[in-house]
């Protein structure tokens, strides 16, 4: 006796997927638009063309050019600290090893991808828009500084790296990220091929030379 075979459940209707996809949609839009034309210059008709759909639905999921901002930012950097915390958490090697492993990570995730042209953007434009300066401040500057910070205190409390006012010692592993970006972003596509920079390269040498600084000597 044959045996039917079951149904399967039909799938979403098109239309129903397409409306989960919107946000996701818009929010690679604008990211591609913000950093090719900056926040001001940024119309969010432009967006909804890029989109595929009208400015009327791009503000039932956004009401503002700031809140797309906003959600660029946390879709893409921000909401990946928890993340990035638990990663860093559980590295079982050493703290020099660990910082290697932080700064290649996030060049890999944010540096080598679209995203990188938000610090471009923000530093850009902080003057004329102090509230998305702030929102970055608050997202993504603050949650990172916390990060590193306890990278090397794990590093001084495991008798690796020497007391240092960490503040500070923060800022000497952010300034070469933040080199690559403004380099990437504004002098690559007209430095010569002699004078073109490998990432990781520079990384690891920043590494070498700032943490040889931080390690603790023997007395």
């Amino acid at each position: 006796m044959h045996t039917p075979t079951p149904s399967l459940p039909p799938e979403a209707p098109r239309r129903a997927r397409r409306k989960e996809a919107r946000p996701g949609e818009l929010i690679e839009a604008a990211l591609a638009l913000f950093v090719e034309k900056g926040f001001a210059a940024t119309r969010v008709e432009e967006v909804a063309a890029r989109a595929g759909v009208s400015k009327g639905t791009l503000f039932l999921y956004f009401p503002s050019k700031e809140d797309l901002f906003k959600a660029v930012v946390r879709d893409t950097v921000a909401g990946r600290f928890p993340e990035w915390a638990d990663e860093l958490a559980e590295f079982q090697g050493d703290s020099v090893e660990l910082v290697r492993y932080a700064m290649h990570t996030w060049w890999e995730r944010v540096g080598m991808t679209p995203a990188s042209g938000i610090t471009k953007l923000v530093m850009a434009e902080a003057s004329t828009f102090p509230e998305i300066a702030s929102f970055y401040q608050n997202e993504v500057v603050a949650p990172g500084h916390d990060l590193i910070r306890r990278i090397l205190q794990r590093g001084i409390d495991r008798g690796e790296f020497r007391e240092m006012p960490l503040d500070y010692a923060v800022y000497s592993l952010i300034a070469p990220m933040i080199f690559l970006l403004m380099w990437k972003h504004a002098m690559t596509p007209c430095a010569p091929p002699s004078q073109q920079i490998d990432p990781l390269t520079f990384i690891d040498t920043q590494v070498d030379l700032i943490l040889s600084g931080m390690l603790k000597r023997n007395q």
